[in-house]
């Protein structure tokens, strides 16, 4: 099985050409710390500046090789098709010989990072809540202090059976309207190509 490779795919991949091993190693180790971990800004910024180059090329290198070694890794390729896959990007055998030790060292470690990020998650199945306002204490007759509190129905579907759980939550007004601004922002980061391109990685 040969992988396809878009023209976007290969053009982050382009900046590889000019990289030695040493280089293919670390964004390797980049590229699974990302898979673990999630992205770290500050690791593109140090690995930017130990090249000379910009942080979204360093950025866009990591995100090329992750995909090439994730999909590879999900359909187990052999070695002779990951290295006609990778003839079409138009490297030097060293580099393809780089790629491919990189690809047969870790393919299995890829293969359990995809594995645990593809279990079960909690999912949402309703939402119960109350407004309480307190309006005098001992100490202080006259007040307003409103508290929502909420519980969170949760479901999670696992080994062909269906669990249930639930959490109890308090907030006062002013941070459960920056909760919602805030999950408002992570919304609208998930449309974004770049979130797009991790989750085509996951799958």
């Amino acid at each position: 099985m040969l992988l396809a490779l878009s023209e976007e795919h290969k053009e982050h991949l382009s900046f590889l050409t000019e990289a030695d091993g040493s280089v293919v190693e670390e964004f390797g180790r980049i590229a699974l710390e990302f898979l673990r971990k999630g992205t770290n800004p500050k690791i593109y910024e140090g690995a930017a500046r130990k090249l000379c180059v910009p942080v979204g090329m360093v950025q866009h290198g990591v995100e090329g090789l992750m995909f090439l070694m994730t999909e590879s890794s999900k359909h187990m390729i052999s070695e002779v098709d990951f290295m006609d896959s990778v003839l079409a990007l138009g490297f030097g055998e060293e580099l393809n010989q780089s790629l491919l030790q990189l690809y047969l060292q870790h393919k299995h470690q890829i293969r359990s990072i995809l594995s645990q990020l593809l279990c079960s998650q909690p999912a949402y199945h309703n939402l119960e809540w109350r407004l309480d306002v307190q309006l005098a204490s001992r100490s202080v007759r006259q007040q307003i202090i409103p508290m929502v509190t909420m519980r969170l129905l949760l479901t999670r579907n696992s080994d062909a059976r269906r669990t249930h759980s639930c959490i109890n939550l308090q907030t006062d007004p002013r941070t459960l309207l920056h909760m919602i601004s805030r999950l408002e922002a992570a919304l609208a980061a998930v449309k974004t190509s770049h979130a797009r391109r991790i989750l085509r990685n996951i799958k």
